[in-house]
C-alpha cells in the first residue's frame, strides 16, 4: 500500500489538514503525519468575517503525530502533502523540513500543496519555473521565488498540484489523487 507523509505543525489550518489527510486513505493510501515532536498538533480554523479585514483564526482539533521530522526515513513514502494555515511559515525553518522537502522535489515524486503550504518549498527555491496556486495574499511571494501562480483550484504541474485553500477541497481532492496515482501506477510498471 502507498504511503504518504503529511508535513505539518500547530497552527496548521484544519480543513487543509484534515481533507487531504482522509482523502488520501480514501483513495488506498496510508498517511503519517510529521511535526516537531510527538505531541499531537493544534489545529486552528480560519473563517472570514465581515468585522474583519483577514481572516480569524481559532482553535480546532488537535491531530496525533506518527513521527518527528528528525526520524523521518524518506524512502518510506511515496507522497507528500503540506497543509496551509500559519504552520508553514514556522516550520520552514528546520532543517529536516528542508530535507524531507528536498527530497520528494529532487526525485520527482508526488506534492501536494494546499494555500500557504508553498511557502515551504518557495523559501528553499524548488517553485522557481513551477506553476502553483496558492491563498491570494502571498502570490507575491511565490513570484519572488520565481513560480508562476495560477488562479484555480487544481493547479497541476508534472509531479506538483496545489490549490489555493480549504474552498477548493473537491477540485484539489480529485487531482491531488489523480497525480498520486500515476505515480504509483508509473512506478509499478
Amino acid at each position: 500500500m502507498p504511503r504518504a507523509l503529511l508535513l505539518t505543525g500547530d497552527a496548521a489550518e484544519e480543513l487543509d489538514t484534515m481533507y487531504p489527510y482522509y482523502r488520501v486513505q480514501e483513495g488506498g493510501w496510508d498517511v503519517d503525519v510529521s511535526s516537531r515532536t510527538l505531541r499531537d498538533v493544534q489545529l486552528v480554523i480560519h473563517e472570514f468575517d465581515p468585522g474583519s479585514d483577514a481572516y480569524v483564526e481559532k482553535n480546532g482539533r488537535k491531530l496525533p503525530v506518527d513521527v518527528p521530522w528528525a526520524e523521518v526515513d524518506v524512502e518510506r513514502y511515496q507522497a507528500l502533502i503540506i497543509p496551509g494555515g500559519r504552520a508553514p511559515e514556522w516550520i520552514r525553518v528546520d532543517a529536516d523540513v528542508r530535507r524531507i522537502t528536498e527530497h520528494f522535489f529532487a526525485r520527482n515524486l508526488p506534492i501536494a500543496l494546499v494555500c500557504h503550504g508553498a511557502q515551504v518549498p518557495a523559501v528553499y527555491g524548488l517553485l522557481k519555473g513551477r506553476r502553483t496556486a496558492c491563498f491570494p495574499p502571498i502570490t507575491g511571494d511565490m513570484e519572488n521565488a520565481g513560480a508562476t501562480v495560477v488562479d484555480a483550484p487544481d493547479v497541476v504541474d508534472g509531479n506538483l498540484v496545489s490549490c489555493r485553500g480549504w474552498p477548493d477541497m473537491p477540485q484539489f481532492g480529485r487531482a491531488m489523487m489523480d497525480v498520486f496515482a500515476k505515480s504509483v501506477n508509473s512506478a509499478a510498471a
